[in-house]
């Protein structure tokens, strides 16, 4: 007995020598990247001038839901990633008339645009520049539409593969409003959450996408 203890705690000695640096080497790393992410901040902020609008500037203001993403690099862990989204899903704002399917040729307008609210003293927008959605930057829609990104899933015919149910249609109004309802840190932007779209906006990118008639769901 006394030889299996003194054989037990040697190995508990051995394995705390190995453990140790490999510890210490971890935590070295760790204090490394939090070094590395606040240089990074603060070459990202001091590219901007610092008598730009307060509105500008308010712009590269994390929330709770960017400053978890950006800490745990866009995979959360499972706790946390509900937590993110079920905060998201608070936010979620419906139009005032209860209506969640516009007029799909003012979606079209809005999925085919990428301008409004640009920044900068280069080629900022005009005031007043209508918003939009810049869809195809990321996703393939109608058919007519040649040029798109791959970032996102396709979208074409959507309503043909989905359907115009209550379900389809709240989920697309609620995924387009803030898209980290339904997956936390997702590269989408949270177009109504952040006011870029209004919610009447969102309801006709609804309709572009659900609508019959709708290019989307044409061949």
């Amino acid at each position: 007995m006394k030889t299996f203890a003194f054989t037990a705690g040697l190995a508990a000695i051995l394995a705390g020598a190995v453990t140790a640096p490999h510890a210490q080497a971890a935590d070295r790393t760790a204090s490394a990247d939090k070094t590395l992410a606040a240089q990074a901040e603060q070459v990202f902020r001091s590219g901007f001038r610092r008598d730009n609008p307060p509105y500008w500037m308010a712009r590269i203001e994390q929330d709770e839901a960017m400053r978890l993403c950006s800490q745990y690099k866009d995979d959360p862990p499972d706790a946390v990633r509900r937590r993110i989204e079920a905060a998201q899903r608070a936010t979620l704002r419906y139009p005032v008339d209860g209506k969640l399917v516009g007029d799909w040729r003012e979606g079209e307008k809005l999925a085919s645009s990428g301008r409004g609210g640009h920044i900068g003293f280069i080629q900022p927008d005009p005031p007043g520049t209508p918003r939009g959605g810049n869809c195809y930057a990321c996703h393939e829609l109608a058919k007519k539409e040649v040029a798109y990104g791959t970032i996102g899933p396709s979208l074409r015919h959507f309503g043909r593969l989905r359907g115009g149910g209550d379900d389809v249609v709240r989920y697309a109004y609620e995924k387009i409003y803030n898209s980290n309802i339904f997956m936390a840190c997702t590269n989408m932007p949270r177009f109504g959450l952040h006011s870029w779209l209004t919610p009447e906006q969102i309801t006709h990118l609804v309709a572009f996408l659900i609508d019959p008639e709708s290019p989307v769901n044409k061949d």
